[in-house]
């Protein structure tokens, strides 16, 4: 059977997170520049190989000075690690809709392999006659895993910045010809 190769729609698409803020609020962010790629065996997604990078520099929490020192050495050091990368290992089908999608994440050099749940939407035809297949990816991480380790006590106690990161990702490929 034909590969078929589906690339992203940045214009549909959002690479999105939260991490509490203080130990009760959430500050969100995401994603401005990205790239993904899907190569299927004809229209089957099941196990697509599926590929991932992030520019760190487009990283976007709606503030500045926060966004500066998440690019710094004390996270992402965005000098020395400018992606972060994610390549699957396995894309499963658990029943009508639902995938399991298994991977390496890599972030700062230290690769992990990873296991998110999938929503498939399935494929539709745009307006304009192109093929489009929607992803929808929640899952949670632990930033300290790939070396994230900046905090700051809290004067109350805990800390100002969360370990666990939850990502909200809306992808939508087209079907390249």
């Amino acid at each position: 059977m034909a590969t078929t190769k589906w690339s992203i729609d940045p214009t549909h698409s959002e690479i999105g997170f939260k991490v509490k803020h203080m130990m009760f609020t959430n500050v969100s962010g995401k994603f401005g520049t990205y790239d993904a790629t899907i190569t299927t065996d004809g229209d089957n997604f099941e196990n697509a190989t599926i590929e991932f990078s992030g520019d760190i520099a487009s990283i976007d929490t709606a503030n500045a000075d926060r966004d500066g020192h998440l690019r710094s050495a004390d996270f992402f050091d965005v000098e020395n690690n400018p992606k972060l990368t994610f390549k699957a290992s396995s894309f499963k089908k658990i029943d009508a809709g639902d995938y399991e999608l298994t991977g390496d994440l890599n972030i700062k050099g230290v690769s992990k392999t990873v296991k998110f749940p999938v929503e498939f939407s399935g494929t539709m035809t745009d307006p304009w006659g192109n093929t489009k297949v929607g992803l929808s990816i929640e899952g949670k991480i632990n930033r300290k895993d790939w070396g994230l380790n900046w905090n700051s006590a809290l004067e109350t106690g805990g800390v100002l910045v969360g370990e666990e990161v939850r990502l909200n990702i809306e992808l939508q490929f087209v079907k390249q010809a």
